[in-house]
């Protein structure tokens, strides 16, 4: 079963680097574009671009403010990405496009390597994440619940394109682009499919809407 970009499932990386950002999330079918500037990332960058361009977005489990420590604890699950371009700048950052292909269960981590982590990877969960048309999708009560969600929220969206798109790349783009908590993004990774990730993000929206509703009532 081959993705959009021609990688077979059999061919995704056992061992990856891994990117750890809390509250960044990378989901298969969406793009997630990175501004990257500390040493040991600009190093992984540079080692993937020969190594297939694959590396995975991770969260760890808290949040930190300030400057992550090397080792903080990760996440179990994470998704791994395609570097599909790249540019640098004139002070020495990298921008990178970052294609969501596959999620993983993290079974263990290696030694460092130039700064940067590295884990066996686990796609065997995640296989029809490269079956980007598998997904069951009730797009009305979606985009019901999306503009009330946006509407209380007070957010701008081009819900135009967002009905063009086709139901994959909608899916990820919501989850990777609403303002959902570290935990609630986590429950995305954790979905069993793209429909029941749709599932998630309208729950989540539809909570986040009537505590809304009920603060300005209260107001």
């Amino acid at each position: 079963m081959d993705d959009p970009f021609g990688i077979a499932f059999d061919e995704l990386p056992a061992e990856i680097a891994v990117f750890p950002l809390p509250g960044v999330l990378l989901l298969p079918g969406g793009r997630l574009p990175l501004n990257i500037f500390e040493p040991r990332y600009l190093n992984m960058i540079l080692d993937c671009l020969g190594e297939g361009r694959m590396i995975g977005m991770i969260q760890p489990t808290e949040d930190a403010r300030d400057h992550l420590p090397e080792d903080i604890p990760l996440e179990q699950i994470g998704c791994a990405g395609r570097v599909v371009s790249f540019a640098e700048t004139g002070d020495g950052r990298l921008m990178v496009s970052l294609d969501g292909i596959c999620r993983f269960d993290v079974n263990r981590e290696f030694d460092n390597r130039n700064g940067y982590r590295r884990v066996a990877a686990d796609y065997s969960r995640f296989e029809k994440d490269m079956d980007q048309n598998d997904v069951t999708l009730d797009r009305d009560k979606l985009f019901a619940v999306l503009r009330h969600y946006f509407e209380t929220k007070g957010l701008q969206a081009d819900l135009q394109s967002m009905e063009r798109a086709d139901d994959t790349l909608l899916i990820a783009s919501l989850g990777m682009l609403c303002p959902f908590s570290r935990l609630e993004k986590q429950a995305l990774l954790g979905a069993e499919s793209f429909s029941q990730m749709a599932e998630i993000i309208i729950s989540l929206m539809e909570m986040a809407a009537r505590s809304d509703d009920r603060s300005s009532f209260k107001h």
